[in-house]
């Protein structure tokens, strides 16, 4: 069975834990999309990570974890992350990273700065991890696919001498920056092909065997629905798709043959980077959220900024489960709640004086206004509890009407950081 598991809202849904806890069962699993500029927090026995480019599988010894061809690999970083996991005692895991995979330059992380230091007030929050700059090239077919790194000299060096006038070009009379080293161009490329040649391998043909040999195989996607680049709060996501339906481009696998979605949902609202968030809470109730969230605060495992927090919102979370064609939720971090008497619940949007359940595009959706329900809390520590029987009658009820509002089954509640902190439930939508 192929199994992808996606965020349903801006990110950082908590889809680490999950992914790392579904891999008991795994034999493979491959980050599909994106790169280092959001990461997965994860806890277990050896310890505390935030993983940004390597799959949540390294942590079990017996899986394949795979970088696929639509990941942007920032090489340098992914041995950084490893590094860092086997000093704390995680043995090297298995790692394959696709042959038709691209790497990000130093000049895309360049070009991520001077673009968000020229929109100084107007920029889009970005990471500066190269993101943007390294799929515009992607699409304009002059980045480096791995398997490029193999070639002769003569014709690296003249790819890099057709590439650079167009990218000198606006560092010279946009930005007002020197133009780029050839030389040292050629060199990175170099220094790349020996990292990435252990790792280096053609991923469909893999995938193609352990499908017919009835292998589990799970897809980690990065972000969530909503900062997809045509089904989210456009221009204010990223620069690949963050849907299910992207894994079997991303990984190399049929579409017919991812048949389970786990779509993760927090239990409240956070956000990454800019954007639109209706539901967003700010001043001392934010902050008091923001504190107590996560596994230990609301802050990005990738630049430690404060995340953007807010009430859990109906409308945005059945839209993104619809579009990545959930068959499972996986309600995540409940346990935060605990501290609160009442639980404000957005499911409406007014906008124009009209309430809406749909969520609508952009320019509607910066003129819409939260229409809340308001929920009793249970006022008590919920973790360490294993049977959906045994949770409070109020957290039950919160559970259970967020379900009945966006249509989708929530089959597992997670109720704490480790992987043991996890509930399973039936559902009556099941």
């Amino acid at each position: 069975m192929v199994t992808a598991v996606v965020g349903a809202n801006w990110g950082d849904e908590g889809k680490g834990k999950i992914t790392d806890m579904l891999a008991d069962e795994a034999d493979v699993v491959i980050r599909f999309q994106g790169g280092a500029n959001a990461g997965h927090t994860i806890v277990n026995n050896y310890g505390k990570f935030a993983l940004h480019t390597l799959p949540s599988g390294v942590f079990h010894q017996k899986i394949t974890n795979i970088i696929g061809n639509g990941v942007a690999l920032d090489l340098p970083l992914v041995m950084k992350e490893l590094d860092s996991i086997t000093e704390k005692g995680v043995p090297m895991p298995k790692l394959m990273i696709s042959d038709r995979c691209q790497v990000v330059m130093p000049y895309h992380k360049l070009f991520d700065q001077c673009e968000e230091e020229r929109l100084a007030g107007h920029s889009y929050g970005s990471t500066k991890s190269g993101i943007a700059p390294f799929y515009s090239d992607k699409y304009a077919k002059i980045g480096f696919q791995i398997s490029e790194l193999f070639e002769d000299e003569k014709v690296l060096r003249d790819k890099i001498a057709d590439i650079c006038p167009r990218k000198d070009a606006e560092l010279v009379y946009l930005y007002h920056k020197e133009p780029l080293d050839q030389d040292e161009i050629y060199e990175t490329l170099r220094r790349y092909r020996d990292i990435a040649a252990p790792f280096v391998a053609n991923v469909p043909e893999f995938l193609e065997k352990a499908l017919k040999e009835g292998k589990n195989i799970l897809l980690e996607g990065q972000l969530g629905t909503l900062k997809d680049p045509d089904h989210g709060i456009y221009p204010m996501v990223t620069s690949s798709s963050t849907l299910a339906a992207y894994g079997a481009i991303g990984a190399g696998i049929p579409p017919y043959a991812i048949e389970r979605v786990i779509v993760v949902n927090k239990a409240y609202s956070s956000a990454v980077g800019a954007g639109e968030f209706v539901s967003e809470l700010f001043g001392d109730e934010a902050e008091e959220l923001r504190r107590r969230g996560g596994d230990g605060g609301e802050y990005g495992a990738t630049t430690g900024r404060p995340r953007r927090v807010g009430w859990y919102d109906c409308v945005a979370s059945r839209y993104g489960c619809r579009l990545q064609g959930a068959t499972d939720v996986a309600f995540t971090v409940l346990d935060v709640l605990g501290y609160l008497d009442e639980i404000p619940v957005c499911v409406g949007y007014e906008i124009d004086g009209e309430i809406t359940k749909e969520f609508p595009v952009t320019y509607r959706l910066a003129k819409a206004k939260p229409v809340y329900k308001v929920l009793p809390g249970w006022k008590c520590d919920i973790r360490g509890i294993r049977n959906y029987s045994d949770l409070p009658a109020n957290c039950r009820n919160y559970i259970e009407f967020i379900e009945s509002e966006i249509g989708y089954p929530v089959t597992m509640v997670s109720n704490g950081p480790g992987r043991e902190d996890i509930i399973y439930r039936e559902s009556a939508l099941s």
